[in-house]
């Protein structure tokens, strides 16, 4: 077999762990909060420490690329993920899985910062188009099969195999990259942008840190208050230092065309709202409902799957119909599905999410493809990799943002919903006094059948458990709301900001650019051929001193729990991100 054919499989065995493992671990975390007697907010970080590392070092990890050859620092890549995944399997405690998981992104984001690089510098012409609907197809399956594999895996032989499993397909990866895989394009010469790193992870942690302790510690706490400020004194930082950085993490002059923020709004909005719920989904399923890992994740196959089928339709569509109105539909549909799951009663079976399942799968199966079309289509073909790369990193802070902002809600309301449940009758009354504010705690915290079974009789359990069903189905509408409305508001953004006239023409470009990037521009601007017009003109500040090649970053795929995009039809350049997902992210 030719030695393109190689490294697309090792990409393809690299990236279909990483999105599986991904998918997987949303049906395990109820598993895992009784395995390791995790509390509500450990949930949140296990997926949020992926979130929140591999959103920061995705731009960085392209220049490192570019820097030292992506052949070795993808090996490093699926080393790093590999032996973090080993570690999140032998963890004996939520500190430890949630340490594990925040490596797991540093890695993650080191493969897919260099996984489209390396294919498009392995293929060209025709072939290329191909390559890249394999990787497509590779990505589409992990994300459909993810929820239902995940939780076989869960209840056949336990949680901590998600986690293993991931050694033979890393191992087999690394080993393909090290022998069969070569780095085709030199490594030119970059330098890592430190101050833009530092400030945006700090900002970014400091940010979730605070929204995931904000019901614990109090909101107007001099510590939580404390939190918020330095989050927004890092991120002025981080504008500021980018503005003035000769070779920026993430050039500020691409948001100068209105089509680019209102790309990057419709990414943070389609991740901070139903990819978002997907924790929620899971704990619904699992506490409330009680289904087993397995059937929960069986339950999650409509909202896969239509996503699955429908994003190579949104695909060829979008070469007829504007972008603007193909995000703007698929995001309406995700407020209208995130709508149709918020009226759930206690009594209410598994079928009553089944059309919200269906409207929001199809609204994301249109998204995806169209959203990582745009993200390159809206900027000049030299800086496609970068702009890929924003809109990636935008998909990841929507994700962790979106879970921690959900989550203190969540936090807020359920103990108060539950207790107004129990004080409604007399057996209820009776579980008040017997749990008081260790009651409250515990419920908080989503352990509340562990509480149930300390209750001295029959009828006490049987109450907090039915008043706790009621707490959680209230306070899961008031989350599905929350997200219609983020839904929404990316709708209107995309409706509003994404312009014809923003969009670049198309260029053929050769098939392996020298470049830290893959060569070529988008296959076609989103909506159809764009009138030619000047590029536009970048502040002298982001113009001096700048090499002419292509950026560092290659277009990168977001993270899960996120479902598949349509496959590439052939073209001179590399196709954008061709990705879903948490998942999602996740």
């Amino acid at each position: 077999m030719e030695r393109k054919w190689w490294t697309l499989s090792a990409v393809c065995a690299g990236v279909f762990m990483l999105l599986l493992d991904i998918t997987v671990v949303n049906v395990a975390l109820p598993d895992i909060q009784q395995s390791l007697h995790a509390s509500f907010s450990d949930l949140q970080w296990v997926v949020d420490a992926y979130a929140l590392t591999l959103a920061a070092f995705l731009l960085t990890a392209g220049v490192v690329g570019d820097m030292f050859g992506r052949r070795g620092v993808f090996a490093v890549g699926l080393l790093v993920f590999s032996l973090s995944s080993l570690a999140c399997g032998l963890s004996t405690s939520s500190e430890m899985l949630i340490l594990a998981r925040g490596v797991q992104g540093v890695g993650g984001a080191i493969m897919f910062a260099t996984s489209l690089a390396l294919i498009a510098q392995a293929f060209s012409g025709p072939e290329r188009g191909t390559a890249f609907g394999i990787y497509g197809a590779v990505i589409g399956g992990a994300v459909a099969i993810g929820p239902l594999l995940g939780g076989a895996i869960t209840e056949g032989i336990g949680w901590r195999w998600i986690f293993f499993l991931n050694l033979p397909i890393g191992a087999f990866a690394v080993v393909i990259t090290l022998v069969k895989v070569r780095d085709l394009l030199p490594p030119n010469r970059r330098r890592i942008d430190w101050i833009g790193f530092i400030t945006f992870s700090a900002s970014l942690f400091l940010l979730v840190f605070a929204l995931v302790q904000g019901n614990a510690k109090g909101w107007h706490s001099h510590y939580i208050v404390g939190l918020l400020v330095g989050a927004a004194l890092l991120m002025a930082i981080f504008l500021l230092a980018e503005w003035r950085e000769r070779e920026p993490m993430l050039d500020l002059a691409l948001f100068k065309r209105p089509a680019m923020i209102g790309v990057s709004i419709a990414a943070f909005a389609v991740s901070a709202s139903i990819f978002a719920m997907f924790l929620y989904l899971s704990l619904y399923l699992q506490e409330v409902l009680g289904y087993g890992p397995f059937a929960a994740g069986l339950r999650f196959l409509p909202f896969t799957v239509l996503t699955f089928v429908v994003a190579p339709f949104a695909g060829k569509l979008s070469i007829r119909v504007h972008a603007r109105y193909l995000l703007g539909l698929g995001l309406l549909l995700v407020a209208l599905g995130c709508r149709l799951a918020n009226h759930i009663q206690p009594d209410a079976t598994w079928t009553v999410l089944l059309a919200g399942f269906i409207v929001s799968g199809i609204g994301v199966g249109i998204i995806n493809p169209v959203l990582a079309s745009s993200a390159v289509a809206v900027v000049p073909p030299e800086r496609s990799g970068m702009a890929s790369g924003a809109s990636s990193t935008f998909r990841q802070v929507g994700i962790s943002t979106g879970i921690a902002g959900l989550g203190a809600v969540f936090l807020h309301q359920l103990p108060t919903a539950t207790a107004g449940a129990l004080s409604a009758t007399t057996a209820g009354r009776a579980v008040l006094a017997h749990g008081g504010a260790q009651l409250t705690a515990l419920s908080s915290g989503g352990s509340v059948r562990a509480v149930a079974a300390s209750l001295p009789d029959a009828v006490t359990r049987h109450a907090l458990v039915n008043a706790y069903q009621i707490g959680f189905v209230g306070t899961f509408n008031h989350l599905m709301t929350i997200a219609m409305w983020t839904a929404l508001v990316g709708a209107i953004a995309s409706l509003a900001l994404i312009r014809q006239r923003d969009f670049v023409p198309s260029i053929a470009m050769p098939p392996a650019a020298p470049a830290g990037g893959p060569a070529g521009g988008p296959a076609s601007p989103a909506g159809g051929p764009a009138r030619p017009r000047p590029r536009h003109a970048h502040s002298k500040r982001a113009n001096r001193g700048r090499p002419t090649t292509v950026p560092s970053s290659a277009p990168v795929p977001p993270s899960a729990p996120l479902p598949p995009s349509a496959p590439v039809p052939p073209t001179p350049g590399p196709p954008p991100s061709p990705v879903p997902t948490n998942t999602p992210a996740g």
